[in-house]
């Protein structure tokens, strides 16, 4: 079995013993020029990674969905604190007090004249004084082709691990959860943060064999900014 179908495996059986989705949205139906949204949201503390299940209403990604991919964020609030990370001007708005954000991008990206499929994930962390949501610092860029330890996408569904240990952003026992769907007011979930006494380390396989995954270092991208 392939070090990608046991990433998949291993996820699954975590997720499988897990509690209710974090958040969840009944899809309004959509025609072919909608973009995939988001309809199911897990996310769990493992070791010293957060992992997330993201179930699409539609293939987030590839020939499907042609030039209206999927183009969702995800807001944290690693401590569920709002006086820490980002500081919008209204204190009461729910994403307030996010220290990363998480985007899922499906694109096309032109290589040599050739157009390919691609998935993104771009992994952004708020600073103190930031004020609004594009003043995030980029921690990593990820894909499944490059990061197949962090990323697997596998129909509607998307796997990720995210490095706990990037950046600098505060650890507590709960964390928040922050998503708005398009034309849809803000959905918020509540889950287990990084310091939840009952996280443990997670194994992934690679190449048939129990492996912690890689440690995330920041690279420049070779495609366009989101």
């Amino acid at each position: 079995m392939s070090s990608r179908l046991l990433f998949a495996a291993c996820l699954v059986a975590t997720f499988a013993g897990a509690e209710k989705p974090t958040i969840t949205y009944k899809a309004p139906a959509s025609g072919e020029d909608e973009r995939p949204v988001l309809t199911s949201i897990v996310v769990s503390p493992q070791g010293t990674d957060y992992a997330f299940k993201l179930e699409f209403n539609k293939a987030p990604w590839g020939d499907a969905c042609r030039t209206r991919c999927a183009n969702a964020t995800l807001f944290l609030d690693t401590d569920n604190n709002k006086a820490t990370g980002l500081k919008l001007a209204d204190p009461k708005a729910p994403e307030t007090g996010a220290d990363i954000a998480v985007t899922i991008q499906g694109a096309k990206s032109l290589s040599e004249t050739v157009t390919a499929s691609v998935l993104r994930i771009k992994v952004m962390q708020y600073a103190e004084d930031a004020t609004s949501v594009e003043e995030g610092h980029t921690l990593t860029e990820l894909d499944p082709v490059n990061d197949s330890e962090r990323v697997l996408a596998s129909d509607t569904s998307v796997y990720l691990l995210i490095d706990a240990n990037m950046g600098n952003q505060p650890a507590g026992k709960q964390l928040r959860l922050v998503y708005h769907p398009p034309d849809s007011k803000p959905l918020i979930g509540m889950a287990k943060g990084i310091a939840s006494p009952s996280t443990g380390r997670v194994e992934l396989f690679k190449d048939g064999k129990l492996s912690n995954p890689n440690i995330v270092k920041k690279k420049k991208p070779d495609y366009e900014k989101f």
